[in-house]
């Protein structure tokens, strides 16, 4: 039944596709997002739908989409120079097979990126990309929410709709997302005009957040605690009223402490005692092997090539006898262990060259919301909504870079797509002072003699 009502969603946008392409846009946000073929039996799991909604988008915006002063933005180009060398590291890759399996949809990922900027021509496509994003993201978070008020959750316990630990369905990776969104549900909150915010909206919203965060309790991920301090932080800058909003910040935490479940305070102790958990050796380990592999390696291993890693970490343990506690050193050896950060993936897959135009992309990006921020803090009627806008944008990039500290995302599609917002909003932004600032020249008429 769920393949039927998604072929027939994919039928009925083909419908009326020529005529509105950027549905395609949504279509393609809304698959690589949610990835409804993982939760499909027969029909989709065999339909390359990601491909299809792809070549539809790009036809229909060569076909039918206004063109008129398409201007690309220096991390457009700053993308496809990732993308390009990536191809190169694949072609050279320590193993060649197992990478072309990444390639496959890194490549896609930011071809899209790149493609993004260029249909958000209007506020309006801005928004709804952005409300795409945010509801196929909250597809996700809500049942993870709901699991968690009726189980509390756990560390690889919480099941979101299926068994696939990969993409956003991954505990750490979706409570990075879902408290990166945060402050893109409070923008709708109140300058939404697809919904606009009556009371309705803005309890949905609430909830929304309230599910959100839920999600780093649920799956007990000490990345996702890290992302709620962050968020909690960067909030201030905005908070008209600081001090009642640091008054009430308190508040609320020492009511929720006592309603934590055991499992997520327990694992959020491990934080201070982290040589004493595997986990987090483990990626010490691995950061000082990729550190290593990068000084022979300059240009990186190609994808997977944390694969040829073996390393040995030291775990300590306290055991308590007769009153006395005795420390006790466990020395472990593992190989083919994961990266688990975004830094040391781009690192040790692509070397020195690829780290830089990852770095660069994502500062940018970050630069550019802080110059539209404040250039639009006192901004003209209609345009209030930018500065607040351009803030969440940042806000959420910023917690994505946290969170990809401990989580090896540096090519996760639903981030290339808020980048692809941002670049999106920044060129609109950049026509519409254009189109203020041209003044057509008349010739001065004569007085009547």
């Amino acid at each position: 039944m769920r393949d039927l009502a998604f072929v027939a969603f994919l039928f009925a946008l083909l419908g009326t596709g020529f005529r509105r392409p950027f549905l395609f846009v949504l279509a393609y946000a809304y698959i690589d997002i949610v990835s409804p073929q993982r939760l499909t039996y027969l029909l989709l799991n065999s339909i390359p739908i990601s491909m299809i909604a792809v070549g539809l988008a790009v036809l229909g915006w060569l076909a039918m989409d206004d063109k008129r002063d398409v201007r690309m933005a220096p991390r457009q180009f700053l993308i496809l120079a990732l993308l390009g060398y990536c191809y190169y590291t694949t072609r050279n890759a320590d193993f060649k097979l197992e990478s072309l399996d990444k390639w496959e949809w890194v490549w896609k990922a930011l071809a899209f990126a790149a493609f993004l900027p260029l249909t958000l021509r209007t506020k309006l496509r801005i928004e709804s990309l952005l409300l795409f994003m945010v509801l196929s993201a909250a597809s996700i978070i809500i049942v993870g929410g709901i699991k968690t008020l009726a189980s509390g959750g756990g560390y690889g316990e919480l099941n979101l709709m299926v068994s696939n630990n990969s993409g956003l369905y991954e505990g750490s990776t979706i409570s990075t997302v879902a408290i990166a969104i945060i402050p893109l549900i409070l923008w709708f909150s109140r300058f939404g005009t697809i919904f606009p915010p009556d009371w309705k909206v803005k309890g949905f919203c609430y909830a929304l957040i309230f599910a959100c965060l839920l999600i780093p309790v649920g799956t007990s991920t000490r990345t996702g605690l890290l992302c709620i301090g962050l968020l909690a932080l960067l909030m201030i800058r905005d908070a008209k009223r600081k001090m009642v909003y640091l008054s009430a910040l308190g508040c609320l935490g020492l009511v929720a402490i006592p309603f934590l479940p055991a499992s997520f305070t327990e694992r959020m102790g491990t934080i201070k005692t982290y040589q004493g958990d595997a986990s987090a050796s483990t990626r010490l380990a691995v950061w000082q092997w990729t550190i290593a592999y990068a000084k022979d390696h300059p240009l990186g291993g190609g994808f997977e090539a944390y694969r040829q890693n073996r390393i040995r970490f030291e775990t300590v343990s306290v055991v308590e006898a007769g009153g006395q506690a005795t420390v006790g050193r466990n020395l472990e050896v593992d190989q083919a262990r994961a990266y688990h950060s975004a830094y040391f993936e781009m690192l040790g897959e692509q070397g020195y060259p690829g780290l830089a135009l990852w770095l660069a992309i994502n500062v940018i990006g970050i630069f550019r919301m802080e110059v539209l921020r404040r250039r639009y803090r006192k901004p003209e009627p209609g345009e209030e909504w930018i500065s607040p806008l351009a803030s969440a944008l940042q806000n959420g990039h910023i917690i994505y870079m946290l969170g990809a500290t401990f989580i090896a995302i540096a090519f996760q599609p639903f981030v290339y797509m808020l980048i692809g917002a941002q670049i999106g909003l920044d060129t609109y932004l950049g026509r519409k002072r254009a189109e203020t600032a041209w003044r057509p020249l008349r010739r001065q008429k004569l007085a009547p003699a």
